[in-house]
C-alpha cells in the first residue's frame, strides 16, 4: 500500500510540473480571442456586401485590413503558446521526469528501509507487550552475565583485591546468619558487606530476606536497595523482579530519586523512551548536581531522547551552587525545604522582572510541582504559554514540565 500511495503522489507531482510548463498563458488566450474576433469580422463583412451595405471596393479594402490583422494575431498567439511551454524540449522534460521519479525512489532506497515491513501502532504495542512478558527473569539474567564473565566478554568483579581479613569476616557473618535466620540487623549487615565486595547476587538475596522479615515495616529505601542490587547484578538490566521492587519503593515514596531513575531505565529498556525521558528530565531539574544518579542520567539521556524522537534542550540553566548543595547536607528537613523555597522564590522573581530562557521557566514549573504548590505551577505554566506562544520548541519543553507537575494533560 505504501508503494502505491508513494507512486500516486510522485505522479501527481510530475503532473503539476508538466501542467505548469504547458499551461497557456493569459496573454496567449487574449491573442486567440483576437483571432476569433477578426474571423467574425470577415464573416460580417461578407454579409454586409451581400446586403449592399458596403460597396465592392470598400469590402475589398476592409477584407485586406482585417486579413492582415488576423494573420498578425494568429502569429502572436502561436508564439505565446510556444513561450508558455517555456521553450523546454521534450528531451529536457523527459530527463526531468526521470530525475524526479528515479531520484526520489533511489534516495529512499539508499537512506530509507525499503525491506522493512509495515509497523502499525497496534502491532508494535503487541510486540512490545510480548517482549516484555517473555524477557529474562533475574536468575536467567544473572546466569547470562556469569557466562559472559567466564568467557571474558565482559569484566567481572575483583574479589581478589578485597583484603583477606575482610573476606574472612564476611564469611563468618554468612555462617552466623545460617544460625540466626530471623535476625533482621544481621541480614542488613550481610547485604551491605556482600555488596561492598561485589557479590551483588548474594547482596540482593540478603536484602530480600530483610524485607521478608520486616513485612509491612519495610521502607521505600529497602526496596530501592533490593532493586539496585538486582540491577547491578544483572549488569544494568532491569528484570521483572527488580521492576516489582521499584514499584513497591515508589508506592511507599513516590519521590524516591533512586527508584525513579531505575524506573526510567526500565521504561527505556521496554520501548517507552518518551516516558523515561520525562522522568529523567524531572530528576535533572531537581538535582542536586552531585547526586549519583545525575551523572548516570546525563550519560544516557541523549540516547533516550533520540529514541523518543525528542530534541534535547539546554539543561544547564542556573541552579543551586556547590556551596548551597554542600550547606543543604547539614540542614534539617525544615531548613532544607526553606532553602529550596527561597531559591524557587528567587527564580520566580527574576523571571517576573527580567524574563528568562524556556528551560528556566520549565525548571520553575517543576520546582513548584515538587513542592506540592500546583496552583503556582499552573499560574507559571499559563504565563509561560503566553510568553512563548510563538516558539513551538519552547512550548513542548514547558508542556513536559507542566505534565511532570501535574498541571497539564
Amino acid at each position: 500500500m505504501i508503494w502505491i500511495v508513494s507512486g500516486l503522489m510522485a505522479c501527481a507531482v510530475v503532473f503539476v510540473i508538466l501542467r505548469a510548463f504547458f499551461a497557456v498563458p493569459d496573454r496567449a488566450k487574449a491573442s486567440e480571442l483576437d483571432v476569433q474576433v477578426y474571423k467574425d469580422q470577415l464573416q460580417s463583412l461578407e454579409s454586409d456586401l451581400e446586403r449592399g451595405v458596403v460597396t465592392s471596393g470598400e469590402a475589398q479594402a476592409a477584407r485586406l485590413e482585417i486579413s492582415r490583422r488576423l494573420l498578425a494575431a494568429d502569429k502572436r498567439a502561436q508564439g505565446e503558446v510556444t513561450a508558455g511551454a517555456g521553450g523546454v524540449s521534450k528531451l529536457a522534460l523527459t530527463i526531468m521526469i526521470v530525475f524526479l521519479l528515479g531520484g526520489t525512489f533511489g534516495l529512499y532506497g539508499v537512506m530509507g528501509s525499503p525491506k522493512l515491513s509495515d509497523q502499525p501502532l497496534a502491532a508494535r504495542l503487541e510486540a512490545a507487550r510480548i517482549a516484555r512478558a517473555n524477557r529474562p527473569n533475574q536468575a536467567e539474567a544473572e546466569a547470562e552475565i556469569a557466562a559472559l564473565v567466564s568467557t571474558g566478554e565482559i569484566a567481572g568483579g575483583n574479589p581478589d583485591e578485597v583484603p583477606a581479613e575482610y573476606l574472612e569476616l564476611v564469611t563468618k557473618l554468612r555462617e552466623t546468619m545460617k544460625l540466626r535466620p530471623n535476625e533482621v540487623e544481621g541480614w542488613k549487615l550481610l547485604s551491605l558487606h556482600e555488596a561492598r565486595i561485589g557479590n551483588l547476587g548474594a547482596a540482593w538475596r540478603a536484602k530480600d530476606r530483610v524485607i521478608t522479615l520486616l513485612g509491612d515495616a519495610a521502607k521505600a529505601e529497602d526496596y530501592a536497595d533490593l532493586a539496585e542490587f538486582m540491577i547491578v547484578a544483572a549488569n544494568g538490566y532491569v528484570s521483572v523482579e527488580a521492576e516489582e521492587a521499584l514499584a513497591n519503593s515508589l508506592k511507599r515514596n513516590a519521590k524516591s530519586p533512586r527508584s525513579r531513575y531505575y524506573s526510567g531505565l526500565a521504561l527505556a529498556q521496554n520501548g517507552r523512551a518518551d516516558v523515561a525521558y520525562r522522568m529523567w528530565i524531572g530528576l535533572l531539574e531537581e538535582g542536586p548536581e552531585d547526586a549519583p544518579w545525575i551523572a548516570l542520567i546525563r550519560g544516557q539521556i541523549g540516547a533516550v531522547a533520540r529514541a523518543a524522537g525528542i530534541r534535547m534542550t539546554d539543561q544547564n540553566a542556573p541552579g543551586p551552587s556547590a556551596e548551597q548543595v554542600e550547606a543543604a547536607g547539614d540542614m534539617t528537613a525544615e531548613e532544607r525545604q526553606d532553602m529550596i523555597r527561597g531559591m524557587v522564590g528567587g527564580l520566580a522573581d527574576r523571571l517576573a522582572t527580567d524574563g528568562g530562557k524556556p528551560v528556566e521557566w520549565a525548571r520553575l514549573i517543576r520546582a513548584y510541582g515538587t513542592l506540592g504548590e500546583t496552583g503556582k505551577a499552573s499560574d507559571i505554566w499559563n504565563e509561560a504559554q503566553e510568553v512563548f506562544s510563538e516558539n513551538a520548541e519552547a512550548l513542548a519543553l514547558l508542556r513536559e514540565a507542566a505534565q511532570a507537575a501535574e498541571v497539564a494533560n
